[in-house]
């Protein structure tokens, strides 16, 4: 897709991003959003574009880094429950419970019994959240093994890129097959009528991400809100004493003009 089109379409979306912000914080709604997948596949473009013009006090990013010690004590769902949404809030879990079923069983981070027991207890879990009236989304993004390694090697030679690049990043690459067998697993094991995925294919992804922001929007049962404009107040008057601007004893160079 040409990024001009890109662009008019992904305004029309965000815009109504705000719309649905508005309706969440009005009706105290509680949304959580699961993005899974490929390394490499667009997670990270797509929560962006969605966060892009929306306040970072209703969508809020849960980007957990590796588990603590003590969190590794923990129950295990219990560290990604603190993240979960209060009243008119949207939580983004980029990767989330479901590191078990993937990094954390290929790379040998859990045991076979602790992935076992995150499989069965996993659906009961994600049953309690909708239950408790949570709106729960969950998707995987899908890319071939060639635009995978594309978007790797860009990784490579793009400075802005470099801190995408990790050990286990590398891994994932190397172990294709492995976490493809562990993704199948993952999706027949949590596919639930209740709480079901969907596929994101990301081949080119500034489709991925406009069909992705498209159906978030379909499935979340939001309303209007009316927005009214406030109006602006008049400016009171200065006082004598007050000097015309603010002294400052450092101002940043003006390198650019």
């Amino acid at each position: 897709m040409k990024r001009k089109t890109y662009e008019g379409e992904l305004d029309k979306l965000q815009a109504e991003l705000c719309e649905l912000q508005r309706w969440v914080k009005h009706s105290g709604a509680r949304v959580v959003v699961v993005f899974e997948g490929r390394d490499a596949a667009g997670k990270g473009g797509v929560i962006k574009a969605i966060t892009e013009r929306v306040s970072p006090r209703v969508f809020r990013i849960a980007a957990l880094p590796a588990p603590t010690e003590r969190e590794q004590s923990q129950v295990y769902f219990q560290r990604y429950v603190a993240h979960l949404p209060a009243a008119g809030e949207i939580i983004l879990f980029d990767r989330s419970w479901y590191n078990r079923a993937g990094v954390e069983r290929i790379m040998g981070f859990c045991t076979e019994q602790e992935y076992r027991n995150f499989m069965v207890s996993c659906p009961i879990f994600e049953q309690y959240l909708i239950e408790s009236g949570i709106i729960l989304i969950k998707y995987f993004f899908d890319v071939t093994q060639e635009e995978q390694e594309k978007r790797f090697k860009s990784r490579m030679t793009d400075a802005r890129k470099h801190w995408k690049l990790s050990g286990i990043d590398l891994k994932s690459f190397e172990y294709w097959w492995r976490y493809t067998e562990a993704y199948e697993d993952m999706i027949e094991g949590t596919d639930t009528d209740f709480s079901p995925w969907f596929r994101v294919p990301s081949e080119d992804k500034r489709v991925a991400r406009l069909n992705c922001i498209t159906h978030m929007l379909e499935t979340i049962p939001y309303e209007r809100v009316p927005f009214h404009a406030p109006e602006l107040p008049e400016r009171l008057p200065k006082e004598p004493h007050v000097l015309p601007e603010i002294p400052f004893r450092h101002t940043v160079p003006q390198i650019f003009e």
